[in-house]
């Protein structure tokens, strides 16, 4: 990847963050004038290996030490400051908890370099809650900790790791940091610009972090395991273990266009933890379900999170604990969906064949693509468009095109839709990605989902089967429509590993044919 793509993509990542904090600084002044009632303090709090980190406190109203409260410590999300969780702190702290938010180390005015939630923010967490246990009228047998984005996965993290942790709301975070970012082991470019500029801007890398996204950026395979084994250290699914031994109630929720961390790796976690759990997911893009909420207005997520927190730190009767745990909202319809698990929610599977053998050439974007980071992913939340692609125009010779029947019912898309195939490259090397739309009588083709997939040493000319998860959504395909699978070489959204003048040619052996598996509501 050129020096002047990750110049331009660090450009605009620092202007998105530039509006994100003109937001905050909004987010920060609107609830002051709201605040009479609970206390507000600003107090600086020695964190592991003595880093000082900026925090406030929020209490309720009249407390003291004759009496004490669940805590609910909250870390900010990358690039954000304390005031970020203000009007939900406030609010927290008048229905009766003491709210701790600090900014996490390397960002702001805490000190420290980022550690992207390794082990000195973890050990943070348990110092903040020392802290805290030490200087505010906090009840040591009910804490909680939540955040959005990097403030879940400290959360998460911290909950494997600290047996005083009773519960958590993971919103928008990530389970597994390597399968978001490098999923099918293609670097989400995008992504990576987004946190490296806003890092830049708001904080200070420390010199193995810029050493990850150099590897990152540069392709550099030699650094493959390297760059996976410190992934794996920042995520919660490598202490599976810990945390369902120790027992949080854990609150997952993410959005289906999340292009930071995509909604699978949230839904594997969550079917391997047995602990009291809950999983929701609605339309929107990365922490853009909470936004609105951060700002002390009506938001369903964190109206959840508030119901989790009462039932599991309070012990209030509220049926959050009786309901269907898996929540979704569709992105075509306005309404709620509960299902008992995970693999309930894909209860029946159709299959499209996808017949025959086709060539495509590489290193041209056909037409087909999954849009650009938040903007593609809020215009399906707040308008339902989500990237479109004209099926019967995209150019044959770039794009293999397998198109469904017509369907004269309602189809209702939900899970993972999976594609089996068989692949034979020219070169040892490359890159594809795979489209599912729903297509209109005129063609015009609605992204549903999408995934990369990247091989290497593969030998040329010798087919090897191939087995991609899309991303999970829900989605609802018109009576009348088709679904269609693409796949191409080039996204904006990746890195692509095509060497110049590469095919791929997708078979269909009599012995393993070729499908993509679409899960389905239960009818």
């Amino acid at each position: 990847m050129g020096h002047q793509h990750r110049k331009a993509l660090r450009t605009t990542a620092v202007g998105a963050v530039s509006a994100t904090l003109i937001a905050g600084g909004v987010l920060g002044a609107a609830p002051t004038a709201r605040a009479a009632g609970s206390s507000v303090r600003f107090v600086d709090i020695t964190g592991a290996d003595g880093t000082v980190l900026k925090a406030n406190v929020v209490t309720p109203a009249g407390a003291d030490a004759s009496r004490r409260y669940p805590l609910v410590v909250l870390p900010t999300s990358w690039g954000l400051p304390q005031v970020e969780y203000f009007a939900q702190a406030k609010q927290l702290a008048d229905s009766g908890y003491v709210v701790l938010t600090y900014n996490v180390r390397g960002f702001w005015q805490s000190g420290g370099e980022i550690e992207v939630a390794g082990p000195p923010d973890v050990a943070d967490a348990s110092k903040v809650i020392d802290w805290a246990l030490a200087n505010t009228p906090s009840d040591d047998r009910h804490i909680g900790m939540a955040g959005v984005s990097y403030g879940a996965g400290i959360s998460l993290l911290a909950a494997a790791h600290d047996k005083r942790i009773r519960t958590v709301a993971a919103l928008s975070g990530w389970a597994d940091l390597i399968g978001s970012i490098y999923s099918g082991r293609t670097q989400n470019v995008q992504a990576a610009g987004l946190l490296d500029g806003a890092s830049l801007v708001t904080g200070r890398q420390s010199a193995e972090l810029r050493q990850v996204f150099d590897d990152f950026y540069s392709s550099n395979l030699a650094k493959e395991q390297d760059i996976v084994d410190w992934g794996k250290k920042r995520s919660a699914g490598t202490y599976l273990d810990q945390l369902n031994k120790n027992g949080a109630a854990v609150m997952l929720a993410n959005a289906w266009g999340d292009t930071v961390f995509p909604p699978n790796q949230y839904a594997d976690f969550y079917e391997k933890l047995t602990v009291p759990k809950r999983l929701e997911f609605r339309p929107g893009d990365h922490a853009t379900a909470e936004l609105t909420g951060l700002f002390g207005l009506p938001n369903d997520v964190w109206t959840d999170t508030r119901r989790w927190l009462d039932h599991y730190l309070k012990g209030t009767d509220n049926g959050i604990d009786s309901e269907l745990p898996v929540r979704l909202k569709p992105r075509s319809s306005g309404g709620y969906e509960g299902y008992p698990d995970w693999k309930s929610v894909g209860a029946t599977s159709r299959k499209i064949d996808l017949a025959g053998t086709t060539t495509i050439h590489t290193n041209v974007d056909s037409g087909a693509d999954g849009g650009v980071i938040f903007l593609s992913s809020i215009l399906d939340q707040v308008a339902q468009l989500p990237p479109v692609a004209s099926i019967p125009l995209l150019p044959r010779r770039w794009a293999a095109v397998w198109q469904s029947e017509k369907y004269a019912t309602a189809q209702h898309v939900r899970g993972t839709a999976e594609l089996h195939t068989t692949l034979t490259p020219t070169k040892e090397s490359g890159t594809l990605v795979a489209y599912l739309y729903d297509v209109g009588p005129l063609g015009l083709g609605k992204l549903v989902s999408n995934a990369p997939y990247t091989f290497h040493g593969r030998t040329p000319g010798k087919p090897f089967g191939l087995g991609l998860e899309l991303n999970s959504t829900a989605y609802d395909v018109p009576a009348g429509h088709r679904l269609a699978l693409v796949v191409d070489t080039v996204d904006p959204l990746y890195i692509e590993h095509n060497p110049s003048g590469a095919q791929l040619t997708f078979s269909s052996p009599a012995n393993d044919p070729s499908y993509v598996s679409i899960p389905l509501r239960e009818q």
